[in-house]
């Protein structure tokens, strides 16, 4: 057995776990110990009664004085402890455990471990974990690991997978050479993995991450360059002169074009009529106007006798550019095409024939435009929507459709120029640094949980109004151990709180598309009120009548993917507003929160957010945006990724194939990354 076996090979993993395991991406036992904790939950010092908080996972030190009662009423047994401190009580239960009554008898002493709730106006810890006190000392301190799950996986058949891998695999063997690791004074292959899964303290495990990011950030690196190889230099087989009736179009706006979306129109003029294709990146705060220099793009590209394609990460967001292209473009005898996975199989192949025949000049989808069975006709320019939800090899394969056409990709990310340059080495960049002077700012507030009654009013307000609002939720639904607002729970709540005749809805990625796809299409016809959801309307969705954009637990979010977040209103006439519920009593998240109040601009943002982030932001902030990395954070890594950037740039330059036996293992790693990125693409 070694790290490229089938995770089937370990014990336990049966044909249904495997399945589950798969759904979180583990096929082998390399993806299981690259399948990173994205917290640790530290075993701290017991606590009194009276000390607990509600909402806290916490351990409190007891003697029993009396034997816990058993309730049998109901069909599923209840034992119940009665504990009292000085001026509280705390009710501990436990379900299905009836011979815990034999088990916690009067002066006896335990340990329990759970998270207490306010249940019926009472403080309760439900199935707690019971220690001896000498159990508990055995655990104090530690730092037991904390996975993303799925159904069927639970944090227990993780962790003993993990260490029956570690135990029974030998990773003694490295594949980043020894003069980069001894250079930057890196941990230990075997080492950094033992400690990021099970770390001694912290400072182990900050130095497991430390190697783990490098290697993660060096991969990327060494991978970029590979594929920059084949963009470098491409002729040019579709030279583009800009047609009249780009300029017709800009004429016939009911707005002007602002002098940064006027730059980058120019830009991306040049580069397609240059001897080379053009790879550029147009980077541009929410609300910009992106998506009118793509059309521009797409507009001269038809105009020249070619095809043009759009891909977005959603079927809503394809669904709202093909209605907007449509308009733009249709007045100038451009006919537009929407090709998504929902279709029927009849409309996939009509549309499939009208792209092959050149019978429609633009096409707008999603992931259905990279399907094999999607021949086109002179495809000469690819314009990727948030490159982050795709990745340079989608792009890559989007464009090997045809003979090497123009690709455009755009980004509401602002992220500094000298990031964007490491993370896009392959592309040229554009940056719409100014929004449209017709747009009202947003007016912003941070505020505590007691403020939501007033909240919900003022929703109410603004419905009543004629407009419309979000609620955003961190959850889908109730966790264990995480006191997170869940969308599914909270949608009852507001709906109670709210008049009967204002209709809420929920939306959430577990979702089919078909069914996120009707939600969305009814909130945009205002035909639902309040939209309770998750980020998954954080790309794209354009409704502006939405005038109220409210964030529950803030503190859990990036300032950046907030950002992104409150984009979704203000795309209207009328006064927007965000409110940003912060749950936590901690100074430095009310402070990153004050962020957003000062201002509505990303590139501003993001700067603060690098600056107010610490080593304790790791976890639970995870920036949106960006390309996905299992561990690595570009913001707070960002001085890793220099390195691990410039020491990949060094060593191709020494060994360009990295045939060197010293680069064996190496290459074939960066083999692995490579094909596994690929296969994404296809699933």
């Amino acid at each position: 057995m070694d790290l490229y076996s089938k995770i089937s090979a370990l014990k336990g993993v049966g044909e249904k776990t495997e399945k589950a395991l798969n759904r979180l991406g583990i096929f082998t036992i390399e993806n299981l110990l690259e399948f990173y904790p994205r917290n640790y939950d530290i075993y701290e010092a017991p606590v009194m009664p009276q000390d607990i908080v509600e909402g806290k996972t916490a351990a409190v030190a007891y003697s029993i004085t009396s034997p816990p009662a058993v309730v049998r009423s109901t069909r599923t047994p209840m034992v119940t402890l009665k504990m009292a401190g000085p001026g509280r009580l705390l009710y501990l239960t436990w379900y299905n455990m009836p011979y815990l009554k034999n088990t916690l008898k009067s002066g006896e002493h335990f340990i329990f471990r759970g998270m207490p709730v306010n249940k019926k106006g009472s403080l309760t810890m439900e199935q707690p974990e019971i220690f001896t006190p000498q159990q508990y000392k055995d655990k104090l301190d530690s730092m037991q690991p904390i996975y993303p799950l799925t159904e069927g996986v639970t944090n227990k058949l993780l962790i003993k997978l993990v260490l029956q891998a570690i135990d029974t695999v030998d990773l003694s063997r490295e594949f980043l050479p020894d003069h980069v690791r001894n250079r930057y004074k890196l941990a230990e292959y075997n080492y950094a993995l033992t400690q990021i899964h099970f770390p001694e303290n912290w400072d182990a495990m900050m130095l497991a991450r430390r190697r783990l990011v490098f290697d993660e950030f060096f991969v990327f690196a060494l991978a970029l360059r590979r594929m920059r190889e084949h963009t470098e230099a491409v002729p040019n087989v579709y030279p583009i002169q800009t047609p009249a009736i780009c300029d017709e179009l800009i004429h016939s706006l009911p707005y002007e074009l602002t002098g940064a979306q006027i730059k980058t129109w120019k830009e991306i003029q040049a580069d397609m009529a240059s001897p080379k294709v053009m790879n550029r990146l147009v980077q541009g705060d929410v609300g910009s106007g992106k998506t009118i220099v793509a059309a521009l793009a797409l507009l001269a590209v038809a105009g020249n006798g070619y095809q043009g394609c759009i891909m977005a990460p959603t079927e809503v967001l394809a669904r709202q550019h093909y209605e907007f292209f449509d308009k733009q473009l249709k007045p100038f005898n451009i006919r537009v095409e929407l090709l998504t996975g929902s279709m029927t199989a009849k409309e996939k192949r009509l549309a499939y024939e009208r792209i092959a025949g050149h019978e429609v000049d633009v096409i707008i989808g999603t992931h259905a435009l990279i399907q094999d069975k999607v021949a086109y006709d002179r495809l000469a320019l690819v314009v990727t929507d948030e490159q982050h939800r795709f990745g340079v090899r989608q792009r890559e394969f989007l464009s090997g459709k045809g003979q090497t056409p123009h690709v455009l990709v755009m980004s509401a990310t602002p992220i500094p120029r000298t990031l964007a340059i490491i993370l896009y080495g392959d592309l040229d960049i554009s940056v719409i640094d100014e929004l449209p002077a017709r747009r009202l700012p947003i007016k912003n507030c941070v505020v505590g949980t007691s403020y939501r009654k007033t909240a919900y009013h003022f929703i109410e307000k603004e419905v009543q109004a004629g407009h419309q609002a979000y609620v955003i939720c961190p959850m889908v639904e109730e966790s264990e151990m995480m006191e997170a607002e869940n969308v599914i729970d909270y949608t009852e709540q507001i709906k109670r709180a709210l008049p009967k005749d204002i209709h809420v809805e929920y939306l959430h990625g577990k979702q089919k598309p078909k069914e996120k796809n009707d939600i969305m299409e009814r909130f945009g016809a205002g035909q639902i009120h309040v939209l309770v959801s998750t980020t998954v309307v954080e790309v794209g969705v354009n409704v502006p009548n939405a005038t109220v954009m409210m964030i529950e637990n803030a503190e859990r979010f990036g300032l950046a993917q907030l950002h992104q977040l409150r984009g979704r209103v203000g795309r209207g006439d009328a006064q927007s507003y965000c409110i940003f519920v912060n749950t936590s009593d901690k100074k430095n998240a009310q402070e990153r929160l004050e962020v957003l109040v000062k201002s509505n601009d990303g590139f501003f943002i993001a700067g603060e957010d690098l600056k107010l982030r610490g080593p304790g932001d790791l976890f639970g902030l995870k920036q949106s945006g960006i390309m996905e990395f299992k561990i690595g954070d570009v913001f707070n890594d960002m001085d890793v990724l220099k390195e691990a950037t410039a020491t990949a740039a060094l060593l191709l330059e020494s060994d360009e194939a990295l045939e060197k036996p010293e680069h064996q293992a190496l290459n074939g790693k960066l083999s692995r990354y490579m094909l596994s990125t690929s296969e994404n693409l296809v699933l």
